[in-house]
């Protein structure tokens, strides 16, 4: 049996399963100087934070606002999201800002663990029988170091200070690690019966789930640091997603002719050599979001940000109470609609030939 790589085996491990693998041995070398310093490096949150986190938001837009058949096949979700985003944002924030900023950052959790089972699902695509036991060992693998979070203090946050919430819960993430380790004897046993019958190992789906669980358990229960976090959270989930909406583009140049983007230029990005050129417009829209971030409401970088330096810094209750769930739109929207443009049994003709770039 070939392996079920979407694209290749260069292409995903070096993408998709890879950058967990990458950025996990980085930071437990890195550790020690990381735990070290009081403050995270301007450098270093260029490179995570510009470069990676808030640019794979922007790379959805080429899979929904810049995509003209998505348009026309789902308008009312396009037009309806952000303002019922925007409202409900508003409305929790009326109500106390911290409530906002923990719901934001829980349904950013939900996005994180969906994107590792939905990767789980498509590398067993072609596997037989009952999916439950794939299902139950990658949900175990983000969730585990999450209830570890949920139960034991860490210095670090998902947004701002306190967003997750932790108390000190006896016994509960050790009955849940008994729980996992049934779990995952069982997925083992059930591997092993798969190879004794094929002779195969499905390798992209096994490394996936090993890279999650060492990426989620080094960056949130082996270390506590900010600076260990945040990279192992952010590479092991941006690139991929980062990588996965290019190669939809690319392979979509192939499988439909005519170009499918409201400007048909941007089908040009979708080009091996036009790709600095796509994280560059990526990278762009993530530094002009931060920048209005940071001129309106931070102020934490006025040195990295001085072209917005001009904007009045708001401080007004009742103006932050809409401008904080406008600026934060980009997130929450990319969260929801990724819910739906990524199901094979969604609107879109051809979807499934385009992600694995099967010709007609």
């Amino acid at each position: 049996m070939s392996q079920p790589y979407i694209a290749s085996a260069r292409f995903d491990l070096a993408f998709i399963v890879g950058p967990a693998f990458v950025v996990t041995l980085i930071a437990v070398i890195a550790a020690p100087w990381a735990q070290s310093l009081t403050t995270f490096p301007l450098w270093l949150w260029v490179l995570l934070i510009l470069g990676v986190d808030v640019s794979h938001v922007y790379s959805t837009l080429f899979r929904t606002y810049f995509d003209r058949d998505e348009l026309r096949l789902r308008p009312r979700l396009y037009q309806l999201t952000p303002l019922f985003l925007w409202v409900l944002g508003a409305a929790l924030y009326s109500f106390d800002d911290m409530l906002f900023w923990r719901g934001l950052a829980y349904l950013a959790i939900f996005h994180f663990v969906r994107q590792q089972y939905g990767f789980m699902l498509i590398y067993g695509r072609a596997e037989k029988g009952n999916k439950g036991l794939d299902k139950a060992a990658i949900y175990g693998a983000t969730l585990m170091p999450l209830i570890y979070w949920l139960t034991h203090a860490r210095t670090f946050n998902w947004f701002v200070d306190g967003d997750i919430i932790s108390r000190p819960l006896p016994f509960v993430f050790e009955i849940a690690t008994v729980i996992y380790a049934i779990v995952l004897a069982a997925y083992l046993w059930q591997e092993f019966r798969r190879w004794r019958e094929t002779r195969t190992i499905n390798l992209p789906k096994n490394l996936l789930l090993l890279g999650t669980g060492l990426s989620w358990g080094v960056g949130i229960v082996a270390f506590d640091s900010d600076i260990v976090f945040t990279a192992t959270n952010v590479l092991a989930h941006g690139i991929p997603y980062i990588a996965l909406n290019w190669l939809y583009g690319k392979n979509r140049k192939t499988v439909q002719l005519d170009t499918a983007y409201i400007w048909p230029k941007l089908a040009w990005l979708f080009r091996p050599m036009m790709i600095p050129v796509y994280v560059g417009v990526l990278a762009l829209l993530a530094f002009v979001e931060e920048g209005v971030w940071d001129g309106l409401v931070w102020r934490d970088h006025e040195g990295l940000f001085r072209v917005f330096a001009g904007l009045p810094a708001i401080d007004d209750p009742a103006m932050l109470v809409w401008l904080v769930p406008l600026l934060s739109l980009p997130q929450s929207t990319h969260y929801v609609l990724d819910a739906f443009i990524w199901r094979k049994n969604g609107n879109v003709p051809d979807f499934k030939r385009i992600l694995f770039g099967q010709q007609p």
